[in-house]
């Protein structure tokens, strides 16, 4: 089961990534773990929450936008990035947005 992220009071930052798989795993699922334990090693990071089905989704949240453009130019991530472009994605888009107010239970 999948756990719902943790954050602290915002305000922080989400990054949104949504995409479409190509066919087949082709190595996809072990550098999605290694790219997950990398993230959690960075600075600024806050948690994760990720489905797929047809459609993906991961909402990646951090404390700043400094932290973002720093996990986004780790030469690991930039790798995998490549590699995303390439073989593991038929779609994407990513958002970043600015969370201002959570709530729930």
């Amino acid at each position: 089961m999948s756990e719902i992220a943790k954050t602290p009071e915002p305000p922080y930052y989400a990054v949104i990534f949504t995409s479409h798989r190509t066919e087949g795993d082709d190595g996809y699922s072990e550098m999605a773990a290694v790219m997950l334990a990398l993230a959690e090693t960075q600075p600024g990071f806050l948690g994760v929450e990720s489905v797929r089905e047809d459609l993906g989704i991961t909402v990646s949240y951090w404390e700043s936008l400094e932290s973002i453009s720093h996990w986004k130019r780790n030469a690991e991530h930039r790798e995998a990035q490549r590699l995303g472009h390439k073989k593991w994605y038929s779609g994407f888009r990513v958002r970043v947005a600015k969370v201002e107010r959570e709530y729930g239970i």
